[in-house]
């Protein structure tokens, strides 16, 4: 049976060409919902893949947004992507300039979280397939594979322009599996934003990791507490300070293969 990770960001863009289109530019477009997995405590189940998230999850977050908003135009509130997506296409044009121009500075600061290439390579060994979904655009993508992740490339690498709806909709997430050819319960999606990553591998029916290696939910300083997640779509199955304890539950918690299997990536 074929299993694999996900994590918040290569073949680019899966589901494009069955879709008979091509990727489109942009923040992603459709949506889709379904219903989530069983919920936290459920234990072992049978086999995984991860996709993950990008910064914040495999980078280490280096964009300050409150300065993004300032100079794109966006007020306090209210999702970067999808306030700019309603401005006429003069405006979109100028903020997507000066999104880039924050994005290109920002490669010159990345750096790979502690422990992502020792999990990776520990998956890779078990021939677990692994993806990345991210909000940034391909040439971070490009970026982080080139001078940063001495590995094989995530595959598939969905990206901004590849045209699928933003977490949480699980419609990436679900691209990923169908890459695979996996059912999305063999899915691990783990990633540092309870209401996109956790809600969305949720609705993909997919098991979910919180990845909390700032504290943002132990409470105070106004972060959230998880116990306020409880009973909600953001509620994770595991949460995890490092990944380091991610490498843990993988290992502990679900039916990983064993590493006599070749690395399968789609």
């Amino acid at each position: 049976m074929r299993r694999g990770i996900a994590t918040d960001a290569h073949r680019d863009c899966p589901g494009a060409a069955s879709r008979g289109e091509a990727p489109a530019t942009g923040p992603f477009l459709p949506s889709h919902d379904r219903a989530g997995p069983a919920a936290p405590g459920d234990t072992r189940p049978p086999s995984r893949a991860p996709p993950a998230p990008a910064d914040g999850t495999l980078t280490e977050p280096v964009i300050d947004f409150a300065d993004m908003r300032r100079r794109v135009g966006v007020g306090p509130t209210g999702d970067i992507l999808e306030v700019i997506a309603g401005w006429p296409a003069a405006e979109q044009e100028r903020a997507r300039r000066v999104l880039a121009e924050i994005e290109r500075e920002a490669l010159e600061r990345m750096r790979l979280m502690g422990g992502v290439v020792e999990l990776c390579a520990e998956l890779d060994r078990r021939g677990v397939p692994r993806a990345l979904v991210t909000r940034n655009v391909k040439a971070s993508v490009d970026h982080l594979h080139a001078h940063h992740f001495p590995l094989p490339p995530f595959a598939p690498a969905i990206s901004r322009e590849c045209g699928y709806a933003f977490k949480p909709s699980p419609e990436a997430l679900l691209a990923c599996a169908a890459e695979w050819g996996v059912d999305p319960a063999q899915v691990v999606m783990i990633g540092d934003s309870a209401k996109d990553d956790v809600a969305s591998g949720r609705r993909a029916g997919a098991f979910t990791i919180l990845l909390d290696s700032y504290g943002r939910y132990a409470g105070g300083a106004g972060g959230e507490e998880l116990r306020d997640l409880a009973g909600t779509e953001a509620e994770p199955h595991h949460v995890a300070a490092d990944m380091a304890e991610v490498r843990r539950i993988l290992l502990e918690e679900f039916e990983l293969p064993g590493g006599g299997e070749e690395p399968c990536r789609g």
